[in-house]
């Protein structure tokens, strides 16, 4: 039985990934009334009269919503909010194993960006962070951009910046590798969606290098007439040659190549073509844009892929349950780029100098120090940059 009938089967059994436990014993009158009624109205009170006090009388100091409208879910696309259940409460499983963080799953059933704004907005006051899932490109950048100014809790969306985190940690460790220096850096990030633009923004913010944003037309440069607003704005920020072509002549001498696009689009040629100790890191789900023998062939050193069953897999579970367990910690306002940044390199940081190798770039998913080493740095910035309502 392969791995999808499997999932099939046990979905069947589960009926659902997560449920909802009391942490209150109701068991005799005096707990109900302790639980509920008459005794619960005391702590509404304090609340009425201090809403912060919601974060230290209820579960919401340690609640995510995890909010999609399903329009870009997984590699399946847009499969509506009702089949994007699975997913998203997966997520929240993730939440509680790696990060000891509470989330629930809201599917809105809407495309519209005022709609879903409106919605998640208005039962924001029941969670201490929003994570935002599978949104399609670009309605995705509006919807978090506009939530970051009406909410006053962290929003994140983690096809972007998870990704993007990710990515930067194992690109830290594979500069260290070859020996390159940060700024020099020749890269070229196939896909010009939510997880490809965000990556470019993180890299660029850190310093890697010039980086040349392709999509299906090739290089994105200034003066293109088929580029989005969004990529409008990145040709701005890269490109510093305005160079056009394809991808293939893009690949052409570059240290590193970034694929979020889709399957088997890079030859082994390609990958030859690139520069000596190239970085090779296509993320493509569940075929990537080259498969890693096929990379090895052309030459590539170091290999990242999406995939649990080669070496280096560029994991978001890495970032995310992490990164809120240490936002809800200090009850931060939001999540910002330099949190981000501490965030990737505290996820670079546990594998020792000493333990680097072509297969080793990343910590495993199932490290148990991930999750508190990024919780500690982001907690930390947070309080450094004044975005923390409590210090620790």
């Amino acid at each position: 039985m392969d791995i999808m009938e499997k999932s099939l089967q046990k979905h069947e059994e589960w009926q659902g990934k997560i449920e909802i436990i009391s942490r209150a014993p109701i068991r005799n009158r005096e707990d109900l009334s302790l639980a509920y009624t008459p005794g619960v109205a005391r702590p509404c009170l304090e609340i009425q009269k201090d809403e912060n006090k919601s974060f230290e009388l209820t579960r919401r100091a340690n609640i995510v919503a995890v909010v999609t409208d399903g329009t870009a879910v997984l590699g399946l696309g847009d499969i509506g909010p009702s089949a994007a259940m699975p997913v998203m409460e997966g997520k929240c499983a993730l939440f509680k194993e790696f990060g000891e963080v509470d989330a629930f799953p809201i599917c809105i059933d809407s495309k519209d960006v005022d709609e879903i704004v409106r919605t998640v907005s208005l039962i924001s006051k029941s969670f201490g962070g929003i994570n935002l899932e599978d949104i399609a490109a670009p309605r995705c950048f509006e919807i978090e951009k506009r939530l970051k100014e009406c909410c006053d809790i962290p929003v994140f969306h983690d096809d972007q910046h998870g990704t993007a985190i990710i990515v930067a940690a194992a690109l830290l460790n594979a500069m260290k590798l070859t020996k390159r220096e940060m700024g020099t850096a020749h890269i070229v990030v196939n896909g010009a969606g939510a997880a490809g633009i965000a990556i470019t923004r993180l890299l660029l913010q850190m310093n890697f290098g010039d980086i040349v944003l392709c999509d299906k037309q090739g290089a994105i440069y200034r003066g293109a007439e088929w580029t989005n607003p969004a990529q409008k704005e990145m040709a701005e920020l890269t490109n510093r040659e305005n160079k056009q072509g394809s991808l293939s002549d893009m690949l052409k001498g570059a240290d590193v190549f970034i694929g979020v696009s889709a399957p088997n689009i890079v030859s082994s040629e390609m990958i030859a073509s690139m520069a000596e100790h190239s970085i090779v890191f296509p993320m493509a789900n569940p075929v990537p844009e080259i498969m890693p023998d096929e990379a090895k062939k052309g030459g590539a050193y170091i290999i990242g892929t999406g995939r649990s069953d080669f070496p280096n897999q560029i994991n978001n579970v890495m970032a995310f349950p992490g990164i809120f367990k240490g936002v809800l910690r200090v009850r931060a306002r939001d999540i910002s780029e330099s949190m981000k940044i501490a965030a990737a390199y505290a996820i670079a940081g546990i594998v020792e100098e000493e333990e680097l190798s072509p297969d080793y770039i990343l910590p495993d998913p199932f490290n148990e120090k991930v999750a508190n080493a990024v919780a500690d740095a982001v907690a930390k910035d947070a309080v450094e940059h004044g975005l923390a309502r409590v210090k620790e």
